[in-house]
């Protein structure tokens, strides 16, 4: 049944003559010519894309706004289905920075057939991912010029005239928009009428309203074909990924979900599960998943620190940090850096009038995702707007109500974030800490730089409270820090 669209391509191609075409669909034909003529476009079923290049690390990098850490992509390989909606990305990477997972070479394989969206582990075993996550593999199948020329030359398909800029136009640039079952998806030709950029909006669950853009340059013969060798993918303003291609045509490959996966359910978020643990008398550990936040009472308030991973579990997380003390309200968030997995609660923090404790390097990166739009996916701030509250931290604060003192120090030079706090309880002897180290496993490349922070403070500490993993006594840092020759 696969077959199908390519006939229906074929008398679409074979009655243009016979057929007054708009504008727009005049220019999609002329697109078509360009990277290799009707004919071929209609008949060509499959494609895969081989090559290498890097990835940038989105909302994860030493600093707000950076964009310098990176992973070598050593070998990149798209394989795309023309006549369903069916690709799979086998890809392999090696951190250029000091990275959790170590030093070693990860391979990725992502794959989405229909509504079937899967990935497939070391040992070749596939599971499936959420609707959400089929879906937008779908729309990234569609940013290539031949999938999508090949959609766009349906006469059913609806195509509008898109604006430019005046320079652009200029230059002899025309846009296009194409609506299609997942939203409407924007592609620009260059004066030769090759399509030079494909758009499309989304949703990005802490940058909120999106725009998902792919770049294409340096075109060259492929098979026939004229396609690009360069691929620049970007969220909004921001560099995700380059690639450098070459493409060959395929016969159609089986490229279908692996039937474990399409028989199995669609995975969601976890649920979300806050577990309490009394560390000393008003200080609690909330864990119940791979990233904790720890609550402290003072007279009259509470202080969380952290609210990482999500809307929900940030919620889930106050809530339940009310619980310990009914009656006591929650007041403050410390964030502890802005990395997208610790900070995906900020939000809703603000969205409940907490007042959010960050160091002074994240406070342009709070004000500005605070405002940022979400009225694809309205979450809590979006629903009830209200103005950030927040206070910063240089070098040190304290929070005090003459009973019990949290101080919280910047952790400097720390390779994993500039502007990274933790929290230490003297009374308690209880440091906190996210990111800097993490017990378990064996490799430990910012256990050093925390060790350092705390004998240069001179902190006296007995125990430490990872916000990944169990608490351990400071020993275990010792260890991890100055591991035996």
């Amino acid at each position: 049944m696969h077959r199908r669209p390519a006939l229906l391509l074929a008398l679409v191609v074979s009655s243009a003559a016979c057929e007054r075409l708009t504008p727009e669909q005049q220019l999609v034909h002329e697109a078509a010519e360009a990277i290799g003529g009707l004919q071929r476009v209609a008949n060509t079923a499959a494609v895969v894309l081989e090559g290498n290049g890097r990835q940038f690390n989105l909302g994860q990098d030493l600093r707000p706004g950076l964009a310098d850490q990176t992973f070598t992509v050593g070998a990149f390989e798209r394989d795309l289905d023309l006549e369903a909606p069916r690709m799979r990305t086998t890809l392999t990477r090696t951190p250029n920075f000091a990275y959790f997972q170590g030093p070693q070479a990860q391979t990725q394989v992502q794959g989405v057939d229909g509504d079937v969206a899967y990935n497939l582990n070391a040992a070749g075993a596939a599971t499936r991912t959420s609707a959400t996550v089929a879906a937008e593999r779908r729309v990234e199948r569609l940013h290539h010029p031949l999938v999508l020329l090949r959609q766009a030359l349906d006469k059913d398909v609806s195509l509008l005239p898109a604006p430019l800029p005046d320079d652009r136009a200029r230059a002899g640039e025309r846009a296009i928009v194409m609506q299609t079952n997942t939203g409407p998806i924007t592609f620009v030709l260059d004066a030769d009428k090759r399509p030079i950029k494909i758009e499309s909006p989304g949703t990005h669950p802490n940058l909120g309203d999106v725009r998902f853009t792919t770049r294409f340059g340096d075109y060259a013969e492929a098979d026939g074909l004229r396609l690009p060798t360069r691929i620049t993918t970007l969220v909004d303003e921001f560099t995700t990924g380059d690639y450098t291609v070459t493409t060959r045509v395929r016969t159609p490959g089986t490229l279908a979900a692996p039937p474990e996966a399409r028989a199995a359910a669609e995975s969601g978020p976890p649920a979300v599960n806050v577990t309490t643990e009394a560390l000393a008398p008003g200080v609690w550990v909330l864990a119940g998943q791979s990233h904790h936040s720890v609550a402290v009472a003072f007279e009259g308030r509470l202080v969380v620190i952290e609210a990482p991973q999500s809307e929900a579990r940030a919620l889930a997380v106050i809530a339940k940090a009310g619980e310990l003390r009914p009656g006591t309200p929650v007041t403050h968030l410390v964030l502890s850096h802005h990395h997208f997995d610790h900070s995906a609660g900020l939000r809703t923090a603000v969205a409940r009038g907490l007042t959010v404790i960050t160091q002074a390097g994240n406070a342009d990166f709070v004000t500005t995702m605070a405002a940022r739009p979400f009225t694809r996916a309205p979450d809590a701030l979006a629903k009830a707007p209200r103005p950030v509250r927040m206070e910063t931290v240089e070098d040190t604060r304290t929070i005090s109500d003459g009973t019990r003192s949290l101080v919280l120090y910047h952790v400097a030079g720390n390779p994993h974030s500039d502007t990274l706090l933790m929290a230490y309880l003297p009374a308690e002897r209880l440091l906190i800490e996210v990111d800097a180290f993490s017990p378990g496993g064996a490799y430990h490349p910012y256990a050093a730089n925390l060790l350092a922070n705390i004998e240069r403070l001179k902190l006296a500490v007995d125990r430490l409270v990872p916000l990944h993993g169990a608490v351990v006594p400071l020993a275990d840092l010792v260890a991890a820090a100055r591991p035996r020759p």
